[in-house]
């Protein structure tokens, strides 16, 4: 069965809706869904942040099991300049799990340095 254009925001808004609240209950009962906003968007979860209070950009994206790479890290970069972040990362769904802790993480290791570090090198 192919996906609709409304079933496929529905995978991804619930997908935002889950990740979110595992972060909250294991990261900052502060963490929350991003509002949206439009143009400018600033990423799907809101107040994720390095050890050093410095914003991370979260994307997250539910594409069926499909990882493209390229592209999400684009749009997390994109994210990460307009919300002021340090770091941007993109959240993806796997395929054949729904447990939100064993999703899988893409990010550049300019990101990931940015993150144990605090800086962007």
């Amino acid at each position: 069965m192919t996906r609709s254009r409304s079933s496929a925001k529905a995978a991804g808004a619930k997908h935002e809706r889950v990740i979110a609240d595992y972060f909250k209950a294991h990261v900052s009962r502060f963490i929350d869904k991003m509002p949206k906003y439009g143009p400018a968007d600033r990423g799907d979860i809101l107040n994720v942040e390095t050890f050093n209070e410095r914003a991370v950009a979260v994307e997250c994206k539910d594409y069926g099991g499909r990882l493209e790479a390229g592209t999400w890290l684009g749009e997390a970069e994109t994210e990460r300049l307009n919300l002021g972040a340090v770091a941007g990362l993109v959240i993806a769904k796997r395929r054949g799990t729904v447990d939100p802790g064993k999703q899988i993480v893409i990010m550049t290791v300019d990101d990931l340095v940015a993150i144990l570090t605090g800086k962007r090198p």
